[in-house]
């Protein structure tokens, strides 16, 4: 036998080489590419079957056919318009610079509203949950210590989870996001009250005077509870075309706001022998909207809040409590989620809740992965700025001004039957391949509205 060298290197196998896509099966890739690019990275596009034909009424000449099997690849796709981060940051970065100009509009004017709105007394409100029990958390700096003799950073999993999760009240906590749409609309009835009478004059006459306009977004925190964030601003009898009376100032309605708060009241169904009552928690917060920038800490701008709002309307439970973003068919099908077990437990408490029945009315079953939470995450009033339906028509208008005209007297037939969400494994390597798959959410500037 040979000596033995230590310098001799051991042979190793290659690594085998990782199978490269193949995309022989279409007939035209260039075409598949333009497809593709024209989604704009939609991560979950619709797919349809089906034909539009354009005919000449008079002649009833065949002038242009679109044939889905004939496109290039082999379906027509369109953007899902999914508003949730975790299905498809592309359309949910549209839907967030859609709702950030729905907001701001309603701040500054523009979009058909007129821009003395900027001068009507606007207030940023926050309406927070109440205790259901102490949870992990960090205190102001994030230095002090939690209650559980721990300093959490900045991510830590055990934040809002509870310190004692046995005696955690979850059946309150799910049964408070159940109700909080109702809670927020008799807010809403005690705010209009709480005006009428600093003003002096019954509420059936409030409108005569002034009108209330809102735009509001809903929130998990940490512990799984919503709360809610809003733009509310006092117009005239008009609307945002009229100038509030002068007796409308902004510190009438943050007081107003406050005492609202602490009067709502939503009483709810008796559970295990125990009545229910849902109020709002102690931390309100209230800041005056300026159209300058922060003064010692208490006036923000509208830009900024434009985009505070905007960011948390692309959001569900599954960026601030890691739960689901779809509904389960079955109890059971939780066993197969990577869920927290906090998030979990409200998810039980609500499929258990969903079995009473004096709870059907809640649907809790069909919004266990909402942790009973059953509202829009954004809404607003008729009168606080233009739409999202307006903003979507706009943009068609405007694909529409820069496609060649049909004739008026051509005659449109279509059908389109839905075949699917999402793209075929190799064209999704493909989208990626090319940049056209799900893009990074960027930030929007105030600069750029």
């Amino acid at each position: 036998m040979p000596p033995h060298d230590p310098t001799t290197t051991i042979p190793r196998p290659e690594p085998a080489a990782p199978s490269l896509p193949t995309f022989t099966g279409y007939r035209d890739l260039l075409g598949v590419v333009r497809q593709l690019s024209s989604l704009g990275g939609c991560a979950q596009p619709i797919r349809l079957e089906g034909q539009r034909t354009e005919i000449d009424a008079f002649t009833g000449e065949i002038l242009r056919e679109l044939k889905s099997k004939e496109l290039p690849a082999g379906q027509l796709l369109v953007r899902c318009g999914n508003r949730r981060t975790t299905r498809c940051p592309s359309c949910a970065e549209l839907y967030r610079q859609d709702t950030y100009h729905l907001i701001a509009a309603g701040l500054r004017g523009g979009k058909n509203i007129p821009d003395q709105v900027a001068t009507h007394p606007r207030v940023f409100a926050t309406l927070t949950a109440p205790s259901y029990g102490p949870v992990h958390g960090r205190r102001a700096g994030g230095s002090a210590r939690c209650r559980c003799g721990r300093t959490h950073a900045k991510g830590d999993p055990l934040l809002g989870t509870p310190l004692d999760p046995e005696r955690y009240d979850y059946t309150g906590a799910v049964l408070w996001n159940a109700h909080a749409p109702a809670l927020w609309a008799r807010f809403m009835l005690h705010l209009r009250r709480t005006i009428a009478a600093a003003a002096g004059v019954p509420q059936r006459l409030l409108s005569k005077y002034v009108r209330v306009s809102y735009a509001k977004v809903a929130e998990y925190q940490q512990r799984g509870l919503i709360h809610f964030h809003a733009v509310i601003r006092l117009d005239g009898p008009a609307g945002p075309y009229t100038p509030p009376p002068a007796w409308a100032t902004p510190d009438v309605l943050a007081d107003a706001i406050r005492i609202s708060a602490t009067r709502a009241r939503i009483d709810g169904p008796e559970v295990n022998g125990r009545a229910r009552a849902f109020v709002f928690g102690e931390q309100i917060d209230t800041r005056i909207i300026r159209s300058t920038a922060f003064q010692g800490g208490t006036a923000i701008t509208e830009g900024k809040v434009a985009g505070y709002v905007a960011k948390y309307a692309t959001k569900g439970t599954e960026a601030a409590t890691g739960t689901l973003d779809h509904r389960l068919k079955r109890i059971t099908d939780l066993w197969f989620e990577s869920v927290p077990e906090h998030a979990a437990r409200m998810i039980r408490t609500a499929w258990a809740l969903g079995a009473r029945d004096d709870l059907k009315h809640l649907n809790l079953r069909k919004w266990a992965h909402m942790l009973g939470f059953r509202g829009h995450f954004s809404t607003k009033t008729r009168a606080y700025s233009t739409t999202l339906g307006a903003l979507r028509a706009a943009r068609a208008a405007w694909q529409r001004r820069h496609t060649p005209p049909s004739s008026p007297t051509t005659l449109v037939l279509a059908h389109w039957a839905y075949d699917g969400a999402g793209l075929t494994p190799d064209l999704e390597r493909l989208a990626a391949l090319i940049g056209g798959g799900p893009t990074r959410e960027q930030e929007v500037t105030t600069s750029a509205c």
